[in-house]
């Protein structure tokens, strides 16, 4: 609604400035030069206000009070261009070309608090409190043990959706194009970044999830792309999808295999080899585990 009005705002400024420049064109009449009334016109049209087209580049939104970022429209090389050597990276390759438009990310997981603030306003039957309270003990803690279908209903009640897995890679790298991890390729770096398997620098978090925002964020702005929890995308998970996705704004396959959706990011609970930005994790849709949480997305209009 705020946005809205200062859109409306904005256009009454160029429709006074407008009328003003007719009134003092009228008012200079017909009997004076035409070179006096085209330098009165170039001096109003100086003055007419410069109307912003641009997408702000932060949002607040306003049902679940989540900060956004811009992720601006560009392309980028998706999948493991490292060739790394364990079998379960096979799937993050061929490396392929991806196009998308400008969207808005959640800069933080999905908190506990705003989860709450879902079920609490929706009524969505949650029945795994007490284990979160074990693993996120706060409500600025990321939400988790979360299935995917938990996820895309939060999404729903906030008038949003979960990340493509392409948007989640491109959103995650941060601009850093062809990087092992979220900030680049020094692995001494990670315990600035995010919160895995083990305790050093600024992880202090050994068998729990950090509260959102704990750690360095990317080149986007978003915090804990890496570790804390694995994030659900919105895709089926193909292992062979790499292989035939389009190029502009993929949306994923149009099923999987064995029914699974796809999760990013790694988690508390993980080694720091799934930390690299490339890798994918699946499971099926209506289970969950406690390193397990997500975030969302919302298309530009």
């Amino acid at each position: 609604m705020i946005r809205m009005l200062c859109c409306l705002y904005k256009k009454c400024l160029v429709l006074k400035s407008f009328l003003l420049c007719s009134v003092f064109l009228v008012f200079l009449g017909c009997g004076d030069e035409l070179s006096n009334q085209d330098q009165v016109r170039k001096d109003l049209v100086k003055e007419l206000p410069v109307v912003d087209s641009e997408p702000e580049k932060e949002i607040i939104w306003e049902t679940d009070g989540q900060e956004m970022v811009l992720i601006p429209a560009g392309s980028f090389e998706m999948g493991d261009s490292k060739n790394e050597p364990e079998g379960w990276m096979v799937d993050t390759r061929p490396v392929h070309t991806v196009t998308f438009d400008a969207f808005y990310m959640d800069i933080h997981e999905v908190t506990v608090g705003q989860f709450k603030q879902f079920v609490n306003q929706s009524g969505y039957n949650y029945k795994w409190w007490d284990d979160v309270a074990l693993l996120s003990p706060t409500d600025d803690h990321p939400m988790t043990i979360v299935k995917w279908t938990a996820a895309t209903a939060y999404a729903k009640w906030a008038g949003k959706r979960l990340p493509t897995e392409a948007e989640w890679e491109y959103a995650a790298r941060g601009g850093l194009d062809g990087k092992r991890y979220p900030w680049g390729d020094d692995l001494s770096l990670a315990t600035d970044y995010a919160n895995f398997k083990g305790t050093g620098g600024k992880d202090k978090w050994h068998k729990t999830t950090a509260p959102v925002g704990s750690f360095e964020p990317n080149g986007y702005g978003l915090y804990d792309m890496a570790g804390n929890v694995w994030e659900w995308c919105q895709d089926w998970y193909d292992e062979n999808y790499y292989s035939k996705s389009p190029v502009n704004n993929p949306l994923g396959p149009d099923s999987s295999p064995l029914g699974w959706r796809v999760l990013r990011g790694g988690s508390w609970r993980h080694p720091s080899s799934r930390l690299r930005v490339a890798c994918r994790d699946h499971y099926p849709p209506d289970t969950t585990d406690s390193h397990r949480g997500f975030r969302c997305v919302v298309d530009i209009q």
